[in-house]
């Protein structure tokens, strides 16, 4: 009896010992207990509320620590690590997310982000994102920059050299990211940079800000590669898409675009030691009364030697869009640069197919290549954008850029 005894005190403790770590497992989210609730505090596997670190989605309270701290503890945890944004409307001055973090991070926007209005508080950017793998940012909620209140503050327009306010949404060397579902508003400068990226998706986006909001860039990229941009709208007073130098294997998709300057690649040339930019394909995507269409432009006095090539632009449809295909390599704004520079910007292999619908100028395609440096080959099939006025025609104004033409109006087959 005594060693029937002793073998039941036994079993009692190991069922005792077992709960106990069953009990650590679930409180570090480990095993198959349930996934934790949303808490102030990370480790492994958690979630970080930001509204239980002593933020206030009042519209009003400035959540800038809330938002640092659980980054800190974010970053530092392992797993999948989940920052909370709920309902409501958060301000915040500068937010600094820097990498690298142990684990995986997830930013789940179910409320707003209010840029704070007090110029004095950023150095650079408003939110930025550096050295961080596997990152994504999802939700229905917005990023909001509160550009009216900052536009006038903006030279940009009439000075080279002006100051350059707060971009909403930075990522910097980034690898397999993902944005999607949020909505970005009124941003001071650009709405979102990706600069040296990787594997980056942006999908399901909405982007918004008026027709005459200064240098509002939907989404601007340079020195990145495989960036994808997936049924996204914008709608801004500068480029909705702009890709910059060293930019490469960019897929845009099913994006809707307007008002704004189009989907542009460049400027190009305007800095020493730009890469080169290949492998641009921009498909199924319409434009809106923009003020150019597909566009590709380069300094006229290029600083830098690089080439543009490899580029496609198929099945898109122009709305009463100005200068719908562009080709310019005598781009110079604001009287910055020499007049006939020597350029040396080459751009070539660039297919446009499949272009339909109409155009708010006479010039329905400009391909304005340099002397020097000719477009060389560059294939129309299938354009078919119709000037919309009735005070003159459809036309073509091309000039020094070889290719052939195949299935196009006539007044638009360059070659």
């Amino acid at each position: 009896m005594a060693i029937f005894r002793a073998l039941f005190l036994l079993s009692l403790v190991c069922v005792a010992t077992q709960a106990k770590e069953a009990a650590k497992d679930a409180s570090y989210g480990g095993g198959s207990a349930a996934a934790p609730a949303a808490s102030a505090s990370g480790g492994s596997s958690g979630t970080l509320d930001v509204s239980k670190l002593g933020g206030k989605g009042d519209g009003k309270t400035d959540s800038t620590k809330a938002f640092d701290e659980a980054w800190a503890k974010a970053c530092a945890g392992t797993g999948k690590q989940t920052i909370l944004v709920p309902k409501g409307d958060y301000v915040t001055g500068p937010l600094n997310f820097t990498g690298p973090c142990k684990g995986d991070i997830t930013i789940q926007l179910d409320g707003n982000l209010l840029g704070s209005t007090d110029l004095s508080l950023f150095k650079a950017n408003w939110i930025e994102i550096l050295r961080v793998d596997n990152l994504v940012i999802t939700g229905k909620g917005k990023l909001d920059g509160q550009g009216p209140s900052v536009w006038s503050k903006n030279s940009c327009a009439k000075k080279y050299d002006c100051k350059i306010l707060p971009n909403t949404l930075v990522l910097d060397f980034v690898n397999n990211g993902l944005v999607e579902g949020i909505s970005l508003i009124n941003a001071k400068f650009f709405h979102m940079n990706v600069f040296k990226c990787k594997d980056v998706t942006i999908k399901d986006v909405t982007i918004t800000a008026p027709e005459d909001s200064p240098n509002t860039d939907g989404i601007h990229m340079g020195d990145s590669s495989k960036i994808s941009i997936v049924n996204t709208v914008i709608g801004t007073g500068d480029d909705c898409i702009s890709i910059g130098p060293g930019s490469d294997a960019i897929n845009i998709t099913g994006v809707t675009c307007g008002p704004g300057h189009g989907i542009s690649v460049g400027s190009l040339g305007r800095y020493k030691d730009e890469k080169d930019v290949t492998g641009v394909t921009v498909k199924n995507c319409v434009l809106k009364k923009t003020t150019n269409g597909v566009r590709i432009k380069s300094y006229e006095d290029a600083a830098s030697t690089l080439t543009a090539s490899k580029f496609t632009y198929e099945n898109i449809k122009m709305e009463d869009v100005a200068n719908p295909i562009i080709i310019d390599m005598k781009y110079c704004p604001n009287k910055i640069c020499t007049a006939n520079g020597n350029s040396k910007v080459t751009i070539k292999d660039i297919t446009f197919k499949n272009i339909t619908g109409t155009s708010s100028t006479p010039e329905a395609v400009s391909l304005l290549c340099s002397e020097k440096l000719p477009c060389t080959g560059v294939q129309m099939n299938d354009v078919k954008v119709e000037y919309s006025g009735t005070n003159n025609k459809t036309m073509s104004v091309c000039s020094n850029a070889k290719g052939t033409a195949t299935g196009c109006l006539k007044e638009l087959a360059c070659f």
